[in-house]
C-alpha cells in the first residue's frame, strides 16, 4: 500500500476542451499587451517552460517578473472564468471513483502539474475533485520546470520516500519524471499518447482510463 498518490491533472483527471488555452491566451495578451499568435507545446510541459517558449515565438523577453505576473493573471483568469470552465470541461470518466477510493482507504492523494497553483486549485474545484486532494503537499509550475523537480518537490512537502509513492500521468514526460524521481508511475492512455508510447517510455503499468476502477486501485495500489 502507498502511502502517497501523486495525481497529473490535464488529460489525467480532466480534460478542459479546449478552454485551457484560450484562458492561456488571455493571460498573455494581459501581461505582454500582445495577442498571442501561436503557443509553444504544452504536452508534458510545465507554465514557466511554455511561458518562456511562447514568449521566444512572439519575439518578447523572458524573465522571472514576467513569470510571476503571468502566474497571477492565468489564476484570476480560471476565477472569473470558472463557470464556463464547469459547463464546457469536464471530469474525466472514474476519475472521482478512484479519488474517493483511494481516500476511503485512507491513502493521502496530492497533484503534480505543470499548472501554476492558483489554476489547478479552481480547474479540481470546479469538478469536484478537490477535497480528495491534499492540495498543500503538491507541487505546481512555480516549483520547477520539469516534471523530476515536481515530483521531488511533492516528496518533500509531504515527507514521503519514493518508494512509498504512486504517480499518475498520461505523457511519456510524466513517465520519465516519474522515473527521474525514483517513483512508481502508473500511465494513463486518456491524453494524445498511446497505451503503447507510454508502455515504451518505461511506465510501471498502463491504464486504458479511470472508468474501471477495481482495474485503477489494482494497478495504483
Amino acid at each position: 500500500m502507498p502511502e502517497l498518490v501523486l495525481w497529473d491533472i490535464d488529460h489525467t483527471l480532466m480534460a478542459t476542451r479546449g478552454l485551457g488555452r484560450e484562458l492561456w491566451a488571455q493571460a498573455f495578451h494581459e501581461v505582454t499587451g500582445v495577442e498571442m499568435r501561436e503557443q509553444a507545446s504544452v504536452t508534458g510541459s510545465t507554465e514557466r517552460v511554455i511561458l518562456r517558449e511562447t514568449a521566444r515565438l512572439h519575439d518578447l523577453p523572458y524573465s522571472d517578473e514576467l513569470f510571476a505576473s503571468f502566474a497571477a493573471a492565468l489564476g484570476a483568469v480560471h476565477v472569473r472564468r470558472a463557470a464556463e470552465l464547469r459547463e464546457r470541461g469536464h471530469a474525466l470518466p472514474g476519475a472521482a471513483a478512484v479519488l474517493a477510493r483511494l481516500a476511503d482507504e485512507g491513502v493521502r492523494q496530492t497533484v503534480v502539474t505543470g499548472n501554476v497553483r492558483a489554476a489547478a486549485e479552481v480547474k479540481l474545484a470546479v469538478f469536484g475533485l478537490d477535497s480528495y486532494l491534499r492540495l498543500e503537499d503538491g507541487a505546481y509550475g512555480e516549483d520547477g520546470e520539469r516534471r523530476p523537480e515536481l515530483l521531488r518537490a511533492a516528496l518533500a512537502r509531504s515527507v514521503t520516500p519514493p518508494d512509498r509513492a504512486v504517480f499518475l500521468g498520461d505523457t511519456p514526460t510524466d513517465v520519465e519524471g516519474g522515473l527521474g524521481a525514483g517513483v512508481r508511475t502508473v500511465a494513463v492512455a486518456t491524453g494524445r499518447a498511446s497505451g503503447a508510447e507510454l508502455r515504451n517510455s518505461g511506465a510501471d503499468a498502463v491504464l486504458e482510463g479511470l472508468a474501471d476502477t477495481a482495474k485503477a486501485l489494482d494497478a495504483i495500489l
